[in-house]
């Protein structure tokens, strides 16, 4: 494949634009403190100005791209005053982590230990989220209750555990509409362990549709909000949220084999219009830092999937609603090592990841010469004519490697590659030249060993 013209000028122009980080100290006691979240802090003040700061990563499986979202994070916390952590996890799993960060009683049966244990386990449930939920934990019991930060899931495969939320929440304060709930979600109880098939089962016509019942229950909860509230707010935000997510993951399920298009959408739809119920939640002065995979936070209209596939995505809607007021960071790297796993559902494995294509983006950077930093990618009025320049000559389109929850570098053209026009998708890119696997927590703790994840470290 040709080359883009200019590139030469292009690697020169990213190596004088990129701001140099320090390595990452993987075996640092308190991943706060030291020269790389001292280096971090100086990008983490430039997004403090923003209402959404979306940080992204090129894989689900990368140890810098957690260690650095984490450091990130942490100042814009204890510096600029962000409330919110919404992460591309389970609502359900994430909550439970919620109360214990800000210090709330857990519900019934329902521990922090227990959280993230399904497939991709090491997604969340590793070495940097839990040493970042621990110092969040920390951090939090400083403050005063209504400047705590919490931790919350965006995603929508939770169907079956929201359910039980719903009914464990309504048993608690109004056992006759529990009573009810249960009879409207037992349309899909058959299906709650493998939601697939109950998608299958309505597209072959053996089994009704759910969505009349799982739209009035959550309407019923809603038309009860005042009263519901009065019993503790929090707890009816909770319940709400996770019967919105029945009602969009019924619906998830019920489409996902008539398009990936339009599954993909609902999915990201849903995990914006939960930023955006936070955000309102806590109020108009509400900042959030969001962290999920590039091709959720990257602006999908700049990308192969949106111009091609009709596909949009958070980063997209969150430009399209907020303006300047959010900042998009992507997160990349060249080679290295990678927690992936070959197949949906199956193990955990630690893989090579290949030298990024010559026509790629990541190939620039890489020839750039920076081990690690981060590059801004806006060239408007207020920025140097350094970065104006840059932003030029990124323009035209490249190869870009995504790499999610599955790795496949025997096809990794056709599987791992996508076109996008680079400074259009994010406003900063932060780069890893070579990177390597996050470390993954055991699934659950050996027996008689005490609880590791996220509070016993």
């Amino acid at each position: 494949m040709p080359q883009p013209p200019g590139e030469s000028h292009a690697v020169a122009a990213i190596a004088a634009a990129t701001v140099p980080w320090p390595a990452v100290d993987h075996a640092a006691e308190n991943p706060f403190t030291g020269a790389f979240a001292n280096a971090a802090a100086a990008l983490a003040d430039r997004l403090g100005c923003h209402r959404v700061v979306l940080l992204g990563e090129s894989t689900h499986g990368t140890a810098e791209f957690y260690h650095a979202r984490a450091a990130l994070t942490a100042h814009l916390v204890a510096r600029h005053g962000f409330r919110i952590i919404a992460v591309e996890a389970d609502w359900p799993d994430a909550a439970a982590v919620d109360r214990h960060v800000r210090g709330r009683p857990a519900q019934p049966a329902e521990s922090p230990g227990a959280a993230f244990t399904r497939f991709p386990v090491w997604m969340w449930r590793n070495l940097e989220v839990a040493r970042f939920i621990r110092w969040l934990h920390a951090h939090n019991a400083a403050q005063s209750p209504s400047l705590r930060a919490g931790f919350f899931g965006l995603d929508i495969y939770s169907l079956g555990a929201s359910m039980a939320a719903v009914l464990a929440y309504l048993e608690g304060v109004d056992p006759r509409a529990a009573q009810a709930a249960r009879e409207r979600y037992a349309c899909l109880e058959p299906w709650r362990r493998d939601p697939a098939r109950y998608g299958r089962a309505v597209l072959h016509g053996t089994h009704a549709d759910c969505e009349d019942a799982v739209v009035a229950q959550l309407q019923a909860l809603l038309d009860k909000r005042l009263a519901y509230a009065r019993a503790g707010h929090e707890d009816f935000l909770d319940a709400a949220q996770n019967a919105r997510l029945v009602a969009s993951a019924e619906r998830y399920y019920r489409i996902m084999y008539h398009g990936s298009e339009d599954s993909w959408n609902l999915r990201d739809t849903h995990m914006f219009e939960t930023l955006a119920q936070l955000l309102h939640a806590h109020g108009p002065e509400s900042r959030a830092v969001v962290w999920a995979h590039n091709s959720h936070i990257g602006d999908a209209a700049q990308t192969e999937m949106g111009i091609s596939q009709g596909q949009l995505n958070i980063g997209q809607l969150c430009r399209e609603t907020f303006g300047d007021a959010a900042a998009l960071v992507g997160f990349s790297t060249y080679d290295g090592t990678v927690a992936a796993a070959t197949s949906w559902d199956g193990p955990m494995e630690i893989k090579r990841v290949r030298p990024a294509r010559p026509d790629s983006y990541e190939h620039l950077f890489h020839a750039a010469g920076h081990a690690q930093g981060w590059t801004d990618l806006r060239g408007d009025g207020s920025h140097s004519p350094v970065q104006a320049e840059l932003r030029e000559l990124l323009m035209p389109a490249r190869q870009e490697r995504f790499i999610g929850v599955i790795y496949r570098p025997e096809t990794e053209l056709q599987s791992h590659y996508a076109r996008a026009i680079l400074p259009r998708q994010f406003d900063v890119l932060a780069w890893f030249d070579r990177s390597s696997a996050v470390p993954a927590l055991p699934d659950a703790p050996a027996p008689g060993a005490p609880e590791t994840w996220p509070s016993g470290l």
